[in-house]
């Protein structure tokens, strides 16, 4: 079906997060811990993800843009659906949804999109 719609599928098992959400989501919380820890700032951390893994953006611009209350609830259901403590999701984040801080959907995330 999915070709007949002319798409290139991936296939997979059936597990929380299948492919992208189970490597994206904890790339991105892991990005929040090192900030939380006092690693690197935002934008340093973004910096050298985007320059280090060639992306077109890094973990923070990115969990900006998918929505940081969809963020947090796809690591939620890794962290459920595997009962491993590597998938639990960073004290921060869990706060700054809890705050209405959602990326730009909100206007205000990891950074503010209420400027222009």
């Amino acid at each position: 079906l999915a070709r007949a719609l002319d798409k290139n599928p991936a296939l997979s098992k059936d597990y929380p997060g299948f492919i992208v959400n189970r490597v994206l989501i904890p790339m991105i919380n892991e990005a929040i811990y090192a900030y939380y820890e006092g690693i690197a700032s935002i934008e340093d951390i973004d910096k050298a993800m985007k320059l280090g893994t060639n992306q077109p953006m890094g973990p923070f611009v990115l969990a900006d843009f998918i929505g940081l209350d969809t963020v947090l609830a796809i690591q939620n259901v890794l962290y459920e659906g595997f009962k491993d403590s590597k998938y639990r999701p960073c004290p921060l984040l869990v706060k700054m949804v809890e705050a209405g801080y959602l990326g730009r959907k909100s206007g205000k995330g990891f950074y503010d999109y209420t400027k222009k």
